[in-house]
């Protein structure tokens, strides 16, 4: 992945996270907590997968990301 690919691709999963979390906490101020959950879970899963491309580590799953 060139330099440019990248650093599109970190910011891409990290704007996904910021607006997962952002529904994560309108489900939260309705009281649907399992969805709430389903949701933080989601907006951690991108946020790290945006940090392990920044540090060169290749996840080629979601539980690989998990891992």
């Amino acid at each position: 992945m060139k330099t440019f690919e990248r650093d599109e691709y970190i910011n891409y999963r990290m704007e996904k996270a910021f607006e997962t979390f952002d529904v994560a906490e309108l489900l939260y101020n309705n009281a649907k907590w399992n969805s709430t959950i389903n949701r933080l879970y989601y907006a951690c899963f991108y946020a790290i997968t945006a940090l392990l491309v920044k540090n060169n580590i290749e996840a080629k799953s979601h539980s690989g990301v998990k891992s």
